[in-house]
């Protein structure tokens, strides 16, 4: 497991500044599983997760709702009969922000416990 999931998250607003792609190259190492995807011109981090059944992706889900919550970061969440899509981006400033990958981290943690 990375040291990234243990990383702070900073306050991040609008006009923060966007990861570069030198830095997602070198964070995206950190989390492996995930892909870089590009929606309406918007960097994002997506990863789906596998489960058993619906119940365990729905625990899933709200373990995700919880690190979401607490970091005041929110991703979108897809919870699907065995499955779970995680996307991470930062909504404000259409992009992606470091805190992006610090929760896609987390993110794999929480997996790794729910497993």
């Amino acid at each position: 497991m990375s040291q990234l999931s243990e990383q702070q998250c900073e306050a991040c607003s609008w006009d923060a500044p966007h990861v570069s792609n030198s830095e997602i190259e070198t964070l995206t190492q950190d989390i492996p599983g995930w892909s870089l995807v590009e929606r309406n011109g918007i960097k994002q981090l997506e990863r789906v997760f596998k489960f058993r059944n619906f119940k365990q992706a729905l625990a899933f889900t709200n373990r995700v709702g919880e690190i979401a919550e607490e970091a005041g970061h929110h991703p979108a969440l897809l919870t699907e009969w065995g499955k779970v899509t995680v996307t991470w981006w930062s909504h404000e400033m259409k992009g992606l922000h470091k805190n992006d990958f610090i929760l896609a981290a987390r993110t794999d943690k929480v997996a790794d416990e729910s497993h």
